[in-house]
């Protein structure tokens, strides 16, 4: 339920104050998920409010509700979303909802040509990004950026990320393509029959994998949770034992996350 009485706005200089608790709460809202983050300094928070990166929100005494912040990676053909926190106290408000809206339309002002992606473990999150246009993508169609990377080593689960060579791990990708959103928002051609339409929809006999991972996405989130929740019991199951995977078992685990 959301709260009318709470604030959600670009973050200035004036919110310096707020910084340090910001920080303070994001590590040990990691923790408490068993889960990381980049470790972020409050110098670093100041910096993204004097530059304009950044949202937070506000309660009607001034309390510090939530705050999320803007990076550009891959000279900035990518952009993410990063540090997501809501106070624990402001929670069940709404308040990751908001901040998630006008953060993703601060980043298409400011990045209007840029690819903006996001890990996220939280099947919240995963649903507010859904409702804004993205959609879950292979770690592949991610920015190569090393320094983006680099982040991921102070995560719990820098191990399973490593040992799938960047390729998977516990949090999913996903992706907001605004050359995509351009192609779904033009024109549509006229309805066609049953029958047409499935030849559209498949390309030299096979339909693509783009369309079956969006169609699945959208018609059936439950099921996609479902699947989430058994990827992470197999991999954390993996690292306990010690990642070894042969013959069959390695087969069906690459077939199962290499989507």
């Amino acid at each position: 339920m959301e709260n009318q009485d709470i604030i959600v706005r670009v973050a200035t200089a004036d919110d310096y104050e707020y910084a340090t608790t910001i920080t303070d709460e994001m590590e040990s809202s990691a923790k408490a998920r068993g889960t990381g983050i980049a470790k972020r300094s409050p110098d670093y928070i100041k910096l993204k409010m004097d530059e304009g990166k950044a949202v937070i929100a506000l309660g009607a005494n001034g309390e510090w509700a939530g705050f999320c912040y803007i990076e550009a990676w891959g000279h900035e053909k990518f952009v993410a979303n990063s540090g997501l926190i809501v106070n624990p106290a402001f929670r069940g408000h709404g308040v990751a909802k908001s901040i998630k809206k006008r953060i993703f339309e601060l980043s298409r002002e400011k990045y209007p040509d840029a690819k903006i992606f996001g890990l996220t473990t939280g099947l919240a999150v995963m649903k507010i990004n859904s409702e804004l246009g993205y959609e879950p993508v292979t770690y592949s169609e991610l920015t190569d950026d090393e320094e983006f990377w680099k982040g991921c080593r102070s995560c719990v689960n820098f191990d399973i990320l490593t040992a799938k060579e960047r390729k998977n791990c516990l949090c999913t990708a996903m992706l907001y393509d605004p050359a995509d959103k351009e192609k779904d928002q033009a024109p549509k051609e006229p309805e066609l029959a049953g029958s047409e339409v499935a030849e559209i929809v498949k390309l030299n006999g096979r339909e693509t994998a783009a369309l079956r991972r969006k169609r699945s996405f959208k018609t059936n989130f439950k099921l996609f949770e479902r699947w989430m929740r058994y990827k992470r019991f197999i991999l954390l199951k993996l690292r306990k034992e010690g990642g070894a995977m042969v013959g069959k078992k390695r087969f069906f685990l690459f077939s199962l996350f290499s989507w």
